[in-house]
């Protein structure tokens, strides 16, 4: 029997470091053969392959891929390609099933596998301890699959390239920070005229400046310095696996993702009149208040790329967005998966087709006063139980609560969230109000109460 870290296997995705305790190339065999045992359950034959930029990455990919051809599973092995690239795989190789070796925005030592069982899906709750239990059971299947490499790139650029209409020329900073969207993303945007300065492109899997995060301050900051130093109309920084997108004004001032997204929800909603927009429960009120106003659904919904992407496609909604910077087109537009890089396009085809700079079409959106993410460490094994307790103890005062992923505590001109990170050992918080005072008070109202948990670490990171 297996007995793999259970505390790997998150909401939607296996996160771990790599190491002989965790993620190596002995478990991630074991990871390969229960994830091929579910692919045979659903009667799925092949899979395609990929594995972000780190000096371990391919290693523990050729782990996986050795389990699914030892189970009868064909394998398209896409090399080193972004998650995005990944998920496109599937409906470029006609295969529901898709395995990308990545840590995501995780620093280095981490790795970890996002799979998917269908076109624009991702494992959730239930499939994640299905998985698991496959581990600890080992009722895997045996076979010999066939195994094809390829390059998915031209298709991969044809195809994003077709879906946008530039307008007038724009001058970009590009900030991948060493990861592997280096490769891609410059390359895509100089082919559709865009004029670009690279920032930390050069990949470099010791990430020696910061590890590619656009949620992290430094990363931002760093961008908007190279953008005002440069005169650039966009500062625009992607994290390592190519899924999530920060982006900074022409005056070099980070705005964070539910504030652009109101933008990109107004450029949908002008070309499919009535739709229904998804965000998560960490997004300003703003945005939901624009929705409405613009004639739009607005739907807010749990935090994670699965979740949103599973919305999105039961809502039929064409749009959905995290204040992490997860993006997700939905069709016709694209696939209703998230990609940093298309939505890097879509940004720079509406700001091409404005007379307008990028923080005067802000300035007419509605707006509050917000924090960052702040991030306070928590041990996995007591996060959602602390959490749970918090959503509790704001009910019983009277406090309106939603608590569809952790508590989003109202404060009527304002509100503060916490809710367990899924992928890493921290809660999130987050707070906005009408004014900085307000905010302040909302910090402190939760900050007395996380200080009654001696598990919950005194510094709050923002992240």
């Amino acid at each position: 029997m297996a007995n793999l870290k259970k505390t790997m296997f998150r909401e939607y995705d296996l996160r771990g470091m790599v190491n002989d305790e965790e993620l190596n190339e002995n478990s991630m065999y074991i990871i390969g053969k229960a994830y091929a045992a579910m692919l045979a359950k659903r009667e799925i034959k092949n899979a395609v392959l990929g594995f972000d930029y780190r000096e371990y990455s391919e290693k523990l990919a050729n782990s996986i891929q050795k389990a699914l051809l030892d189970s009868g599973i064909d394998v398209i092995n896409l090399g080193m390609i972004t998650t995005p690239m990944a998920y496109a795989g599937q409906y470029y190789y006609h295969t529901k099933g898709g395995v990308m070796i990545t840590a995501s925005h995780n620093p280095n030592g981490w790795s970890g596998v996002k799979l998917s069982t269908d076109y624009s899906h991702t494992l959730v709750p239930d499939e994640m301890k299905e998985l698991y239990d496959l581990t600890v059971s080992e009722q895997f299947v045996a076979g010999q699959g066939n195994l094809k490499t390829d390059d998915e790139y031209q298709t991969y650029f044809d195809d994003l390239t077709k879906r946008v209409k530039l307008g007038r020329k724009i001058k970009v900073v590009v900030n991948t920070g060493n990861g592997g969207v280096g490769a891609y993303l410059p390359k895509t945007l100089r082919a559709l005229g865009v004029e670009v300065v690279d920032l930390l492109t050069n990949l470099d899997w010791t990430f020696p400046r910061y590890s590619p995060n656009p949620s992290q301050v430094e990363m931002m900051e760093d961008t908007g310095k190279k953008v005002v130093e440069t005169g650039a109309d966009l500062g625009i920084a992607i994290d390592a696996d190519g899924d999530r997108l920060g982006l900074t004004d022409e005056k070099g001032e980070t705005i964070w993702p539910d504030r652009w997204l109101i933008l990109l929800s107004r450029q949908m909603l002008a070309k499919y009149p009535g739709s229904k927009i998804v965000f998560d429960v960490k997004c300003s009120q703003a945005l939901e208040e624009d929705i409405k106003s613009h004639g739009g659904t607005p739907i807010m919904w749990k935090t994670g790329h699965s979740y949103i992407k599973a919305k999105v496609s039961g809502e039929n909604a064409i749009l959905g967005g995290e204040f992490s910077g997860h993006i997700f087109y939905n069709k016709p537009e694209f696939y209703g998966f998230d990609d940093a890089i298309f939505a890097t396009l879509k940004m720079i085809e509406f700001l091409s087709n404005e007379n307008k700079t990028f923080s005067e079409l802000l300035a007419e959106t509605p707006s509050y006063v917000s924090s960052p993410n702040y991030q306070p460490s928590c041990p996995d094994e007591v996060k959602y139980g602390i959490v749970d307790k918090l959503t509790k103890e704001f009910k019983d005062e009277g406090y309106e609560v939603i608590d569809i992923n952790g508590a989003r505590v109202k404060f009527g001109d304002g509100w503060g969230l916490v809710r367990a990170s899924s992928n890493m050992q921290v809660l999130v918080l987050r707070f906005e109000a009408k004014t900085q005072g307000r905010l302040d008070e909302i910090i402190k109202v939760f900050k007395a109460k996380l200080d009654k948990f001696p598990e919950i670490g005194k510094e709050w990171k923002s992240g």
